[in-house]
């Protein structure tokens, strides 16, 4: 990305806290407002990390420097109700009384080297808003465009702009573009902190049971607000995870408990990160704060494609641990959940989860196991927690060089180096009775490993690291299944997924080497004399992909990879490769919960989080699924106080 656009997030709290004349007690009451400096590197110095809403950071700011705006208003030669200040070359009246409010700039083009200053006046002028009016400004969102038009493509961005101002501001051009919407007030933003619910906690003893980004968010919502939490996961912390996984690739044996899918951040610590989502929950912006202040890059909070790569998780999630642990969580590393003690009543109760070091008390528990945690749902049913089978997404993992899916992408544009390695997100949708199929979790400048936690089973998945520095492009191509097809028992779906992972196994000879066919074979039913070398960790082998995946996934999947070529042309050609199956990219299990109180059906402290509950489908939604539950548990808990 580049530089001028790595400077996001602006409000007059950076000027308040850059100016000269600055102090070290406003700087650190500025610390406990939220406003953390640094953390945009060279380019901007603060970026909210707990305040709230921006028009909120404008006000805490204003309030700092409050005692001496009048004699800096006089020293400067400004007369009026208000101070002068200068946001990036903008000069701005801040006035201590005002309130304020965000107004959201939608479709903003902009080109890829846009200076700053000249968007945030476009932006006003589109707002019908003179640059005066301004107190606060950031960019909201950020996607190219790099459709044709005219048969020619050009490289932009398209862009959402936050505005702060003081209430009533504007006149008919402003009010125009609200009643065209051009403009709209901007969406709330949640806090992971309840209002007046802060200690609601104190004294309880909460449990989690998975390390993920579902069962993380919940020990930190629930420490947050009081809790004693012990954080319980069966794999290895990050360090030792990663050993444990370098053993695998030597050895080709899987370690069962800390391997891609389980240890500290769960799977997607070796999926690259990717942070984009397509709910809209208000605790969005919160959590990616958090990883912000944890070290993530600060354009995850706008970019359209949000993703932080492996290499960068791995030195985010130690930060992240040390900041749990001051909160209150202890973690449990390499701790199995076996079993529940249960008191009787209705509803049930959990007293301790229990493990093979012993029990673990606890008031409430939180069980976020992960998309493949086949014995843990096993325990839960065990113990009479309501499960049930729910649709889930199959397919295969597609490669291609880079550089194809750039020129596709990208076409010969000058500028495209600029932008990096190209992504899509590509969809055939459903035609009359024929399925519909979707790329998911694409990986620009990536590779493919072995996802797999058991012996005689073989995943695909895709990563890739900050740099994207790979010469491949890597994405699964999936279709929905429903248990029409594989059934109604709650393990259905797990079985079902099981025999198509072992077939795959086999195929490749048992030692997770995978089975792969040319993208044009797969299409016209025909077997590869060979196939192109590919970045899987343990090689591929020429096989009959198109004969091992279930008959009922085939046509929707030819009919995809057919289609996908007429926007990425070559994506359907002898270059593409598809490697092994794509079967964890969503669970085929949900954990019965309550829509309102999120508690398990029949329990009254028991809370399923997260993907392998059946609640989210990749990295943001299952830490927001955790964040929520967590507060939900912690309402009940302030309600009997």
């Amino acid at each position: 990305m580049t530089s001028k656009f790595t400077a996001m997030i602006h409000t007059v709290a950076t000027s308040l806290l850059e100016s000269g004349d600055s102090d070290p007690r406003e700087t650190a009451a500025a610390g406990r407002l939220g406003l953390s400096r640094g953390l945009f590197g060279k380019h901007a110095s603060t970026v909210p990390s707990r305040a709230g809403s921006l028009e909120r950071q404008v006000e805490a700011a204003q309030s700092i420097r409050s005692g001496r705006a009048a004699a800096r208003q006089q020293a400067r030669g400004h007369r009026g109700s208000g101070t002068i200040v200068t946001v990036r070359g903008i000069a701005v009246t801040i006035s201590s009384s005002s309130p304020l409010e965000t107004w959201r700039v939608l479709g903003l083009a902009c080109g890829l080297d846009e200076p700053e200053p000249e968007i945030r006046g476009r932006a006003c002028a589109a707002a019908g808003l003179a640059p005066e009016d301004l107190r606060g400004f950031r960019i909201a969102h950020r996607a190219v465009d790099a459709r044709r038009r005219a048969g020619e493509r050009r490289l932009h961005f398209v862009i959402h702009v936050d505005l702060v101002v003081e209430a009533g501001s504007g006149g008919v051009a402003f009010r125009d573009a609200v009643r065209t919407g051009r403009i709209r007030p901007a969406p709330e933003r949640g806090s992971l902190v309840l209002s007046g619910a802060e200690r609601a906690g104190t004294g309880k003893r909460a449990v989690v049971v998975g390390a993920g980004p579902g069962g993380l968010l919940a020990a930190w919502v629930l420490a947050l607000h009081g809790y004693r939490v012990d954080l319980l996961d069966r794999g290895a912390e990050l360090r030792q995870r990663a050993r444990d996984l370098a053993a695998f690739h030597r050895t080709r044996v899987p370690n069962p408990e800390s391997n891609l899918l389980f240890g500290e951040g769960g799977a997607g610590t070796y999926s690259d990160g990717k942070l984009y989502t397509r709910i809209a929950d208000t605790l969005e912006v919160p959590i990616l704060e958090e990883l912000v202040a944890c070290g993530a890059p600060a354009e995850i909070c706008f970019d359209s494609r949000a993703h932080i790569g492996t290499d960068r998780l791995h030195k985010i999630l130690p930060v992240l641990r040390r900041r749990l642990v001051e909160a209150g969580v202890t973690f449990r590393w390499r701790t199995r959940a076996v079993g529940l003690a249960v008191a009787d009543g209705d509803p049930r109760r959990v007293v301790a989860v229990r493990t093979p070091e012993g029990d673990v008390s606890c008031d409430v528990v939180f069980v976020a196991p992960g998309h493949s945690a086949r014995d843990t749902w096993e325990m839960l049913a065990g113990h009479g927690v309501a499960l049930e089978a729910k649709p889930f997404q199959l397919g295969v993992r597609i490669e291609h060089p880079q550089e194809l899916i750039d020129r596709g992408r990208y076409g010969g544009a000058a500028e495209a180096r600029r932008l990096g390695p190209a992504y899509y997100n590509l969809v055939c949708p459903a035609d009359g009775d024929r399925a519909p199929a979707h790329s998911f979790c694409m990986c620009p400048g990536g590779k493919i490993v072995a996802s797999v936690e058991a012996p005689g089973h073989l995943c695909t998945n895709g990563m890739s690291n900050s740099k994207h520095s790979s010469p491949f492009a890597n994405a699964a191509i999936v279709t929905t299944l429903t248990p029409a097809t594989f059934g109604d028992g709650p393990f259905a779906g797990v079985a079902y997924r099981d025999r198509v992972e072992r077939a795959f196994f086999e195929a490749g000879g048992g030692d997770y080497t995978a089975p792969a066919q040319r993208a044009d074979d797969f299409v016209a039913g025909r077997a590869s004399r060979d196939v192109p070398r590919t970045s899987y960790t343990f090689g591929a082998v020429s096989g009959r992909v198109d004969r091992l995946v279930p008959p009922e996934i085939l046509a929707p999947l030819r009919r995809a990879i057919a289609r996908f070529d007429r926007a990425i042309a070559g994506f359907a050609g002898p270059d593409g490769v598809l490697v092994g199956v794509e079967s964890r990219s969503s669970c085929p299990v949900r954990v019965t919960r309550d829509a309102t109180t999120r508690v398990a059906a029949g329990f009254e402290n028991l809370y399923p989080v997260g993907e392998g509950a059946g609640y989210a489908g990749g990295i943001m939604s299952a830490a927001i699924d955790g964040a929520r539950s967590a507060q939900a548990a912690v309402t009940m808990q302030a309600s009997r106080r």
